[in-house]
Order: structure tokens, then sequence, then C-alpha cells
């Protein structure tokens, strides 16, 4: 006959309480819930017999210090776990340890005021989940400065796992304002270096000069650096002179937005240089040069007939002398560039473009633009063949915005670089339940 078996349940009250707790090797002392604040689980582990590490004589027990650790919340209240630490003592007078306090990894890291397990979590819900650290240390029931510290403690050494960088081919250089700071409210400003490939986020430095990204790209060592094959960045002189002195064999690809920002900036100078010397103020809304600012900015194609209509009477009543329409036509021109898709024929269409823009003709701003074009006539042909762009860049550049906007603004750079690591770097999580904390 089949024999009835029992489930395995846990009878001993003891033992059910700390299946509960879930910590290895540790005694349930007390709990103390209360009727408000916080459960507290007051524990101690079964280690009762130490060795001194000088001289390996059988420790005596000095004293019994009490710890009380951040623990994750349960049964909706925060939680507490006091932790009735040993300290011990070398028996032996002239060994130089003399004292020590036990030491449990499994429950808690050194110098934090958090469980182990509570730190692995708060770091996955501040850099994976792009969650406020406010917003945890509520959840908790503890202050800014627990949550934020294991999240660097945890978050340092997530992203600085050598094997979260690997191999890059295509690498993007951009700046986002990082904060505003001291008095006078002065701007401080990140490069992000970016895996344009993967769009990932491999570094952010200070500064928007060529000091931080050099300096980061020596580390990385000249093998690394001769395997990127292409270099995108928008018309930023800095990062052309990273790209040169790091990357020389890197091609280097000017980004096609930032090109065709630039033309419409042209325009947009233009036409207000105008308005001022016809009518001797700034854009009213009755002007015809101000009604007709978003229509000169909008792609040609994009343009029906009633708008194309519209804007050619707007520019007969407020153009007099024709320089807005020939600006206007420029910027067409240069979006034209990447119509086409020959790299035999781009360099020479840029660079013809840009001599022409530089005509007498033509409109100061107009030929200041041509002169650009000559300076980077090479980075912007260059699209033709590598068909990349910093648009991976912008978009990681988004991610960082949004955990600024999360954490209401930042003013410790390292707190910046870890929780924009975390969140837009791609760490592997998985192994966030195997490292040791920094």
């Amino acid at each position: 006959p089949a024999r009835c078996r029992r489930a395995l349940v846990e009878l001993d009250p003891t033992r059910m309480c700390a299946l509960l707790v879930g910590l290895p090797d540790v005694f349930i002392v007390a709990v103390d819930a209360g009727l408000t604040g916080p459960i507290r689980v007051h524990v101690e582990t079964t280690a009762t017999v130490a060795f001194c590490a000088g001289c390996g004589s059988r420790a005596w027990s000095k004293d019994r210090p009490v710890v009380e650790l951040v623990d994750l919340a349960c049964f909706g209240r925060p939680a507490r776990l006091v932790w009735r630490k040993r300290r011990w003592r070398c028996p032996n007078s002239w060994c130089r340890v003399g004292s020590w306090t036990e030491d449990a990894p499994g429950i808690a890291p050194a110098r934090l005021a958090m469980t182990d397990r509570a730190g692995r979590w708060v770091t996955a819900q501040v850099g994976r989940c792009a969650r406020s650290v406010n917003e945890i240390a509520v959840e908790l029931g503890c202050d800014w400065h627990t949550i934020n510290d294991a999240v660097i403690a945890y978050g340092t050494a997530l992203v600085d796992d050598p094997a979260r960088i690997g191999e890059v081919t295509a690498l993007g250089l951009d700046e986002v304002l990082f904060a505003r700071l001291g008095r006078w409210r002065t701007q401080h400003w990140s490069t992000q270096l970016v895996d344009v490939r993967r769009g990932q986020l491999l570094d952010v430095v200070p500064g928007r000069n060529a000091a931080g990204p050099s300096a980061w790209l020596a580390e990385r060592g000249e093998a690394w650096c001769d395997r990127v094959e292409w270099a995108t960045l928008d018309l930023s002189g800095p990062y052309r002179r990273v790209f040169d002195t790091m990357t020389p064999t890197a091609i280097q690809v000017a980004d096609p937005f930032h090109l065709v920002k630039l033309a419409n900036q042209k325009l947009d100078e233009v036409r207000r240089r105008v308005q001022n010397e016809t009518l001797g103020h700034r854009g009213h809304k009755n002007d015809p040069l101000y009604r007709s600012r978003r229509l000169l900015t909008k792609a040609d194609e994009r343009l029906d007939d009633r708008g194309r209509t519209k804007l050619m009477g707007l520019l007969e009543a407020g153009d007099p002398r024709g320089e807005v329409r020939m600006a206007w036509h420029a910027k067409e021109v240069v979006r034209g560039l990447y119509e086409h898709h020959d790299p035999d024929l781009a360099l020479e269409f840029v660079t013809r473009l840009g001599a022409d823009l530089q005509h007498d003709a033509c409109p100061p701003e107009v030929r200041q633009l041509g002169r650009t074009i000559v300076r980077w006539r090479t980075q912007i042909a260059a699209w033709h063949q590598a068909h990349v762009s910093n648009g991976p860049t912008e978009a990681v550049n988004n991610l960082l915005k949004r955990v600024k906007r999360a954490a209401f603004g930042f003013t410790s750079f390292r707190n910046y670089r870890i929780r924009t690591l975390l969140y837009a770097g791609k760490p592997n999580w998985d192994l966030l339940a195997t490292i040791t904390p920094r």
C-alpha cells in the first residue's frame, strides 16, 4: 500500500523565525514589533569559538556591542536588524592583534549601516530602475545618506567590472551640463564616452575639454584605441583634438544633426539681423520675418503649397535684399548633403559647397557657415562612408538627464558618475549577487 507522506513543515518556533528572517548561521534572540516604528529583529551569530589571527590562540569573549542595521521592509513596515556582535580578545598580552570584532559579510559589509541584502536591493532600485534615493529612504524608514552610501559601495564594484567595457569600434563624445554650483551658479559640464554601435555609456569624465577624454583613453591603452574605427562627434574642436591625439587611425564622422542645426542657427541669425536693420526692433508678432521663423526652419519637402506660398509672401514683405531667402536656400543645400549616398562624390560635394557659401554675395553668417564646412569637410563627408552618427550618444544623454530629474540634480560628481553608469552603462546585473562592496 502507498505510504502517506507528510509535508515538510517546520514546527520549532525559533527555527520558524530564523526561516522568516532568511539569514544563514544566526540565532533569533528577540523580535520587537511595537505599535509604531520599525520592526526590530535581534540576532546573533552561531559562532561561539574564535581564534587569534596573530598567534592562533583561542580567543576570549570581551564584549557584546549592539549594531542596528537597516533591513528590507517586512509586513508593510520598515525593519531593523539588531546584531549583537561578539568582540574577541587574544589571551596573550604579547600578541599584537589585541582585540577584534566578529565579521559576517553575509549579514552586513563593513562600514555600512545596512544589511547586505538590503544594500544589493537598493542598488538595483536606484541604479537599474532610476528611482530616487529619497524615495527608497522613505520606504525603508532611514536616512538619505544610508541609502546613497550603499548604492555607491555596491555600484562602484559593479561599474568597475573590467568585462563591462569590451572592444569598441565606434566611439562617440558629447557633453551634458552636470550642475550649476557656487554662489554665481557656475556651469559645470561632463563629457560622455559612448559605444555608438551598442548605445552603451562607457564612462563619464568631468569637463568638456580634451583633457578628461584623453586621460580616459590613455588608461585603456594603445591597443584598445587602435581598434576604434569610427569616431563620431559634433563640431567640437576639443573633441576633434582628442581623436586626433588618442585614436589617429579612426575615421572621424561629423554628426549630420549638428551640421543641419548649425545651418538653421545661421539662418535664424540672418533673420534676426535683417529684422533689426529693416524695422529697428526685435521681432513682433505681426512682423513678416517674425511670422516666418517656424516656416524657415521647416524642411522644404514638408511645406505644402499653402505653407510655401505663405513663406514666399512673408519673405517678399520683410526681406528687401533677399538675405534671408539666400540663407534659407543655403540651409536646404546643406540638408541636401545627406540625400545621396555616394562616398566618392561626397568630399567634392562638401568642398564645393563650402567654397560657394563663402561668396561675397552671401550674408556674413552664411559665409561663416561656409568656412566651418570647409574646415570640417573631411569629417562631414565621412558620414557617407560610415553611416554612423552621434544619435546613440544623444540617446544616452537623454538617459543621463532622466537620472538627473529623478535625483533633482547633483552636486557630487562621484554620485553622478556612479548613478548614470548604473542606469546607462549596461553593467552585468547578474554580478550584483556576488560582488564585494567597496
